[in-house]
C-alpha cells in the first residue's frame, strides 16, 4: 500500500509540468506550449514515425523516455534548446529529476532515472531516436509560425541547422525531410524581421 501512496504523490507532483511553459507556441494558438503538452506530442510523433528510425527501435522504451525526459524541468524550468547545454542548466535538470523521481517507490525511481539518463546521454538507438523526435515539434511550430521563437531569440540559420542535424543520429530519413523544409523556409525569408 505504501508503494501506491508514493506513486499517487508522484502523480500529484508531476502535475506541475503542466505549468512549465516552453518558448514555442502550438501551431495555430496564441499561447505558449507547456512541457506536458510537448511530452504528449513527442510520444505520438515517435509512434507515428517509428518506421523511419535508422534501426528498429523498442517503441515502448522510446515512449517511456519521452514521457520522463522533461520532468526535471519541474524544478529547473524550460530553457530554449539553443542555450540549454551549460553545466548549470544540466545540474538543475538532473537535480530536479532526482528529486521528482525520489518520490516514487525505489524500483520505479531507479527505472525512471535510468530512462532519464539514457535519454540525456543518447546511449543507444532508442535514445537517439527519442532525442531526434524530441526536436521535431519545435521545428514544426517555428516553421508554421514565421519562425516566432527563432526570431524572438535571434537564433541563426547556422545554429538551427547545426543543433537539429543531430536528428540524423536517430533518423536520417527524417533529417533529410526536415533539413529540406528548413532550407526552403530560410530561402523564403523565414528568419527575416516580419512587420
Amino acid at each position: 500500500m505504501n508503494d501506491i501512496v508514493k506513486t499517487l504523490q508522484f502523480m500529484v507532483e508531476i502535475e506541475k509540468l503542466k505549468d512549465v511553459y516552453r518558448k514555442s507556441k502550438p501551431i495555430g494558438l496564441d499561447r505558449y506550449e507547456n512541457s506536458a503538452e510537448h511530452s504528449w506530442h513527442a510520444c505520438i510523433s515517435a509512434l507515428a514515425l517509428r518506421e523511419h528510425a535508422n534501426e528498429k527501435v523498442d517503441i515502448d522504451k522510446v515512449i517511456k523516455m519521452l514521457l520522463v525526459h522533461d520532468l526535471g524541468e519541474i524544478d529547473a524550468g524550460d530553457t530554449i534548446v539553443y542555450n540549454s547545454n551549460t553545466p548549470e542548466i544540466k545540474a538543475k535538470e538532473i537535480t530536479g529529476a532526482r528529486r521528482v523521481f525520489s518520490i516514487l517507490p525505489d524500483e520505479l525511481r531507479d527505472e525512471f532515472m535510468e530512462l532519464w539518463n539514457e535519454f540525456e546521454y543518447g546511449e543507444n538507438i532508442d535514445a537517439e531516436y527519442a532525442r531526434a523526435i524530441d526536436r521535431i515539434p519545435p521545428i514544426l511550430q517555428n516553421l508554421h509560425s514565421n519562425g516566432h521563437t527563432w526570431r524572438k531569440h535571434n537564433i541563426s540559420e547556422d545554429r538551427i541547422l547545426a543543433l537539429n542535424s543531430k536528428i540524423k543520429n536517430g533518423s536520417q530519413a527524417l533529417w533529410d525531410c526536415i533539413e529540406s523544409e528548413l532550407k526552403e523556409a530560410f530561402s523564403k525569408g523565414l528568419l527575416l524581421d516580419k512587420e
